[in-house]
């Protein structure tokens, strides 16, 4: 099967996904907690200078970026907004609670993770950093880390509440433990100290242990490599 071959569009469930992409990760644990089966076509993006980029996936996504979701022949991006496409259009579980307020809770903390976290440290910005920019590897890293440390601390105080339970919000996954789980793998993998963090750290160690979870890791994912790097 080509790479042009593969970007038809389906008439079934189908996600563009990178392993390692955070934004993906979120979606595939969201497909995973609602029990949906789906396809996955690799887009590999650091391969030929990105397949994310090439005419045939940007044919699907203008914006050159993973996730698309297909559903059906309907293309959708943007992984929030997909996560609750999802929500509305098929059963329980639900990813949102049922009250306004507690939503808007969860909205906020998924949207810091997705809007204010997690663009700082995408690949693309870390790329530019180090060209044209040319910011060293040491220097790249530390960049990482300040953003990611940052966000945790307001998200650890958030989840100093009431509302929190086993998970971001009460005891059920919510759109929060979607964003916060790939964020959190991120983390790791960049060596950012977690150490002020533990009811983040609480929070994932208890999504870890759900198959849903597990399924969606990257180490899971038919297109990660057996020695990975960036």
């Amino acid at each position: 099967m080509t790479f042009e071959k593969d970007f038809e569009v389906t008439t079934k469930r189908t996600l563009y996904s990178y392993y390692r992409s955070s934004a993906a990760y979120r979606v595939r644990i969201a497909l995973a907690l609602k029990g949906l089966s789906y396809d996955t076509i690799p887009v590999h993006l650091l391969r030929d200078g990105g397949e994310q980029l090439m005419p045939a996936y940007r044919r699907r996504n203008p914006e050159g970026l993973v996730p698309t979701f297909e559903d059906e022949g309907h293309v959708l991006t943007q992984s929030l907004a997909i996560i609750e496409y999802l929500d509305e259009a098929y059963d329980a579980p639900k990813l949102l609670p049922a009250t306004p307020l507690a939503r808007a809770r969860v909205r906020a903390l998924a949207l810091h993770i997705a809007c204010d976290i997690h663009p700082l440290n995408n690949l693309r910005v870390l790329r530019y950093l180090t060209h044209p920019l040319e910011v060293d590897k040491a220097q790249r890293d530390q960049w990482y880390r300040h953003w990611v440390t940052l966000g945790f601390e307001a998200i650890e105080a958030r989840l100093k509440s009431g509302e929190t339970g086993r998970f971001c919000h009460g005891d059920t996954p919510t759109l929060a433990d979607c964003c916060l789980v790939p964020q959190v793998y991120n983390a790791r993998r960049l060596e950012v100290d977690m150490t002020d963090f533990p009811t983040i750290e609480r929070i994932d160690l208890v999504c870890s242990q759900l198959p849903a979870f597990q399924a969606s890791a990257p180490e899971a994912c038919l297109d990660a490599p057996t020695v990975a790097s960036l």
